[in-house]
């Protein structure tokens, strides 16, 4: 049973009192199931108004893909083990989290069955001639 969604431009009144001009017109979308007395989920959007039903929806259902991805972060490769006490040991944490998850969807897709059917190919560029990795035997530091 597919839910059936309908959008309306709407004025959010949240503390109006302390405004002197009302909110600029959001997004209510909402979904209603067939058989539902009343909508089964909604959104405020601020996107612009010229925005299609369609994209919409497509991208308030993208939140559960977010939220799959940020769970995976922080089980699998553990994001949400971080103890240290400074912003910069956070931030080197997270990134390193980040790339190892980069490299697991890459790897993830070089066997998925649309790779193997040929209808995509993951290539790793040619380095240009004389290229030395950063921190690599032949590496010196500017300066």
């Amino acid at each position: 049973m597919r839910p059936d969604s309908r959008a309306v431009r709407v004025r959010p009144t949240h503390s109006d009192y302390w405004r002197s001009e009302p909110h600029a017109e959001h997004w209510l979308l909402v979904e209603w199931l067939p058989a539902a007395e009343e909508p089964t989920k909604s959104w405020l959007s601020n996107l612009p108004a010229e925005t299609p039903l369609r994209k919409l929806v497509k991208l308030a259902r993208h939140r559960w893909i977010v939220e799959r991805d940020y769970l995976e972060l922080k089980q699998e490769l553990g994001l949400g083990h971080f103890e240290g006490r400074s912003w910069r040991g956070f931030h080197h944490h997270a990134t390193l989290c980040i790339a190892a998850y980069g490299f697991l969807v890459a790897e993830r897709s070089r066997f998925s069955a649309s790779a193997r059917a040929g209808r995509l190919e993951l290539r790793v560029p040619p380095q240009p001639e004389g290229y030395e990795p950063r921190g690599g035997a032949g590496h010196r530091p500017p300066g």
